[in-house]
């Protein structure tokens, strides 16, 4: 029994007691009040049937929790029969306990709000005139129309302020998640903060150890060059592996420093596409012996637009090269150029598989990757020169598979040069 009150929300328990409080009181003191005889025969008969009707209205609560408010709809108009009943039994338009009626439109305006309290008001005003009504003498009539007028008006005022309460209490429910949302927004960024410096300062102190290990393995290639026998042949294997993993290594620490490091724009009229084509030329020869084609499609039409080159080169060259990654011998990524209204979009699709929707909240964030190796850094720092240029990194997962990213660019001051 305890499980199921407690998923009933404290508001709707409050106004089931209350609303429960206020008829117990009434049939309470229908016990002390003189009754007529004709009434007094059906006494009894009304306080069990009162007690089996509330004791039945709570077990349903209790049994349908998220039901509550349908089933309090549903038993409103049995809960103005029983205030009707008292008035009735007590006199009618003499009788006080027409003030029952006050509290049901107050409680049932304050749940229901306005429209409810207005409805509620115009039954209980009917049923106070029928006991009015029943119960000779009949009471004046400008007395039962002026509580119908107040009843009225409490159900509205009362209701249209419950609903102003209301409205204020969600929208400071959800400034409160907002503020949640944002100290924990708050709290990653400067972990993510504290890693990047943490990871800038390793990279820095790495990169002098591997510039040395790189002359090393420059110098060992000169001794085995021209080595014969099989043992030669190895050790140019081995170097030649050696090399690799140093350039590797060297491509993440500068891919720390770059995050760590970003500088500010400094923008020149310059050619989106002859900047694909260079990036695409450079990394060209190395897709190739992956066993991916890499293809060039450039909008001839693309006018210059400022831009810092390098910058855009690094976020492009990210963006490739994730693709590259994804990509087993035989797939094919291509490098496109287009201009979309007011901006210069510069494209990468591939065929791989696409990004995984569980992972595509987090795309952007620093150190994220779902690789086996890698910074996740690279799409992050693309994102952040895309937007220190004033433009954006968006992404979608194709029809025909394998995904396609893209930088947008403003072309701003653009020219056809």
């Amino acid at each position: 029994m305890s499980w199921a009150v407690g998923r009933l929300d404290t508001e709707t328990w409050v106004f089931a007691v209350l609303r429960t409080l206020t008829l117990v009181g009434g049939v309470t003191a229908l016990l002390i009040v003189p009754l007529r005889p004709e009434h007094r025969l059906h006494l009894a008969p009304l306080l069990v049937g009162f007690v089996v009707y509330k004791a039945s209205l709570f077990a349903v609560l209790l049994r349908w929790t998220s039901r509550a408010r349908e089933v309090f709809l549903a038993t409103l108009a049995a809960d103005l029969g029983v205030v009707f009943l008292l008035v009735w039994f007590t006199g009618g338009g003499d009788s006080h306990f027409y003030l029952l009626f006050f509290l049901l439109v107050a409680l049932n305006a304050y749940y229901f709000g306005p429209a409810l309290g207005v409805l509620t008001a115009a039954l209980a005003s009917g049923l106070l005139a029928l006991a009015s009504w029943l119960a000779p003498p009949p009471a004046a009539w400008a007395h039962v129309g002026a509580r119908a007028l107040l009843l009225g008006l409490l159900g509205l005022a009362l209701g249209h302020v419950a609903a102003r309460e209301r409205a204020a209490r969600a929208r400071a429910e959800e400034l409160h998640r907002e503020k949640d949302a944002a100290m924990a927004r708050l709290a990653r960024a400067e972990q993510l903060a504290a890693i990047g410096r943490l990871s800038a300062k390793m990279a820095h102190e790495v990169r002098n150890p591997l510039g040395a290990i790189n002359l090393d393995v420059d110098m060992l290639t000169d001794i085995v060059r021209d080595g014969q026998g099989p043992a030669m042949a190895e050790a140019r294997e081995i170097v030649r592996e050696i090399r690799d993993e140093v350039r590797a290594l060297a491509a993440l620490t500068d891919e720390y420093l770059v995050a760590a490091r970003l500088r500010p724009p400094r923008p020149e009229k310059e050619s989106l596409n002859d900047l694909a084509a260079d990036l695409v030329a450079f990394l060209r020869p190395s897709a190739e012996r992956q066993g991916v084609v890499l293809e060039l499609r450039l909008d001839p039409g693309l006018p210059l637009l400022p831009l810092d080159r390098a910058m855009v080169r690094q976020a492009a060259h990210n963006l490739v090269r994730n693709s590259l990654e994804m990509l087993p011998p035989g797939g094919r990524v291509v490098v496109g150029t287009r201009c979309d209204g007011d901006a210069a979009v510069l494209t990468v699709a591939d065929t791989g598989p696409g990004v995984d929707p569980a992972a595509a909240a987090h795309l952007f964030e620093p150190f994220f990757t779902t690789k086996a190796r890698g910074t996740g850094l690279g799409l992050s720092i693309a994102l952040q020169i895309a937007r220190e240029h004033g433009g954006d990194v968006g992404w979608r997962n194709r029809t025909e598979g394998g995904a396609e990213f893209e930088i947008r660019l403003p072309l701003g001051g653009a020219s056809d040069g």
